[in-house]
């Protein structure tokens, strides 16, 4: 039987026998230069796919799940590290052109992503 979605991470793969504290992937930092939202939609663009092999561990996991386009919030999930955190490596990799970002499209007058957007983001989130 085959399944669906993004390709598991091979840090996932192999049962941790440690855990590495969340300020550590990022260098300790908090914020990045690029502004994402948690619904913001991360795809892996071909320079993504051609250096996979010489990122650090977190940051070939990330190039790897989205080769389909993900959520920053699935990208979150699917690492098992805090929103944040997945941010930030997002942040490093849009920097670097090894993935690229796509907005979702505000479709209520007030700004505000549609009730809908924000119910499928969280069916998702709950469904892993």
């Amino acid at each position: 039987m085959t399944t669906s979605g993004p390709a598991r991470p091979a840090s996932a793969a192999a049962s941790p026998t440690f855990r590495v504290r969340p300020y550590t992937l990022t260098g300790g930092r908090t914020r990045t230069e690029v502004e994402l939202g948690l619904e913001t939609q991360i795809r892996t663009t071909e320079q993504g796919m051609r250096r996979a092999g010489m990122l650090a561990l977190e940051l070939r996991d990330i190039v790897e799940i989205c080769r389909q386009p993900l959520s920053v919030a699935e990208v979150s999930a699917h690492l098992h590290v805090p929103l944040q955190v997945a941010k930030v490596l997002v942040g490093d990799l849009i920097t670097s052109g090894d993935v690229a970002s796509q907005a979702v499209v505000e479709t209520q007058q007030s700004g505000r992503p549609d009730i809908q957007l924000l119910e499928r983001v969280l069916e998702g989130l709950q469904s892993l």
